[in-house]
């Protein structure tokens, strides 16, 4: 396919798995979605913008050039989209400044946002014509209920981009493995871009010969085991392995302990765990943001088992910023709960990376339930993970602060809670291991011997 603007000098070559960004239908329906995922190098987010603007030039659109987060124009695809407008002779007909891009001629506007942070303003943008949204790996659950239903306009378009990086991510759910039926779904690898570098296809080889796994990731497009610098890979893989993430059972015998990190603008999440022999079963997960202490309240007392028993409750455990005393109420979150008929305990304090140790000494005990707690809790477990510096290849001293923080706190919480309130004599052992090897990174390997009945 040759696409020209009215007046540009240049014929515009499409590679073939490029030219399904201007199908007008798939199965039978108008195309609502255009997806293109894959390795480096095969030219989707090049594609994509050269697709554009040429589009843009044509006739008016009102174009919307979204990511997950965006601090600065820095992050966008603006420079993307001025590189291929100048390298496809099409200076003439736009006008590229700081924070959009304008086409005089059609009236044609691309303008740059970040999704998370900015939800009132992307919902003002319900006159989209056509939405991309580049590094879609990274846009959460909430991100795209926020911005789907905002692109409401008759005949747009969601354009999505992305490197794959977990299969659990939503973005790979939702767009490659249950694909909507108006969506065009292309895997683009580097063979499928004419144009290559050599440079680049040596720095595939490379890899390929040094770490396969990595270049499965990186070039193939395949996705991760486990996400890079992921605080608990190696004890997830092991749960998959040994087969602890399954159907398990809710005992009806035994009361439920819950494990809290509270948010408000940030999610609320709470871990459902009953302790059974020397079983750690996670049965349940919840979590929500924006809500009120009342709602958690009446999740927990409607809340059924998969064969439909109430839970019973045993002691719930709250972050210690739960005493404090909230707005707009004269009472803490503490003793609301309480009031509410909720045994409670405070979790002790605990440095994040002694709470790190704890949670990863209590995962060999740990089973989770597929169905309630893959999606969100096991995802974001994944998820959880440190900043890699990428010049000294230095991990960062905590792990990143994002939305898989919260599960991840809850969890860690649990860890801690559970030394704090052991009874049997083996657990109390454990409780005394951790408070003793505490903070003492040279002592790590005797404080996990310490452990070794766990295993």
């Amino acid at each position: 396919m040759d696409l020209t603007t009215q007046n540009a000098p240049k014929v515009i070559e499409w590679p073939e798995k490029l030219q399904c960004l201007f199908w007008p239908q798939v199965n039978d329906l108008p195309v609502r979605y255009r997806v293109l995922y894959g390795g480096r190098g095969g030219s989707k987010s090049w594609g994509m913008a050269r697709a554009l603007v040429v589009l843009a030039a044509k006739k008016s659109l009102r174009v919307l050039c979204a990511r997950e987060l965006q601090n600065s124009i820095r992050d966008s695809v603006h420079k993307i989209l001025s590189d291929q407008i100048e390298s496809l002779g099409l200076m003439p007909f736009y006008q590229i400044e700081q924070a959009r891009i304008f086409c005089p001629s059609t009236g044609s506007e691309f303008s740059f946002e970040g999704i998370r942070n900015n939800v009132t303003k992307i919902k003002s943008y319900e006159g989209v014509d056509i939405c991309w949204v580049e590094e879609a790996n990274k846009v959460t659950k909430n991100s795209w209920e926020v911005l789907i239903p905002t692109i409401r306009k008759e005949g747009s378009e969601i354009w999505v981009s992305f490197n794959p990086e977990l299969e659990s991510d939503d973005t790979y759910q939702r767009f490659v493995l249950s694909p909507p039926k108006n969506a065009v779904v292309q895997k683009i690898s580097w063979r499928d871009n004419p144009w290559f570098p050599q440079v680049l296809k040596q720095e595939m080889l490379d890899l390929k010969a040094k770490d396969r796994d990595a270049y499965l990731h990186v070039w193939e497009g395949e996705c991760r085991k486990a996400l890079e610098g992921a605080v608990y890979a190696e004890e997830l893989r092991d749960c998959a392995e040994e087969g602890r993430i399954t159907h398990v059972p809710h005992h009806a015998s035994s009361t439920i302990n819950l494990y809290w990190d509270l948010g408000r603008s940030d999610h609320t999440a709470i871990i459902f765990e009953q302790y059974v022999g020397m079983q750690r079963r996670i049965v349940d997960y919840y979590q929500n943001r924006l809500k009120g202490l009342d709602h958690y309240i009446h999740v927990l007392r409607t809340r059924r088992s998969g064969t439909g028993e109430l839970y019973e409750y045993g002691t719930c455990w709250l972050p210690h910023d739960a005493r404090a005393k909230t707005l707009g109420s004269k009472k803490s979150i503490e003793e609301q709960m309480r009031d509410a008929g909720f045994r409670v305990r405070i979790v002790p304090r605990l440095s994040k990376f002694d709470g790190i140790i704890a949670a990863r000494s209590i995962f060999p005990t740990c089973w989770f339930d597929a169905a309630r707690c893959e999606k969100e809790l096991l995802h974001a477990l994944r998820h959880y993970h440190y900043e890699e510096n990428s010049v000294t290849e230095v991990l960062s001293a905590e792990p990143v602060h994002d939305w898989s923080s919260h599960a991840a706190d809850a969890f860690r919480y649990m860890a801690i809670a559970s030394s704090e309130g052991a009874t049997d004599s083996k657990a109390r052992r454990v409780a005394g291991a951790l408070k003793k090897h505490s903070g003492l990174m040279g002592r790590m390997q005797e404080f996990g011997e310490s452990l070794g009945w766990l295993g």
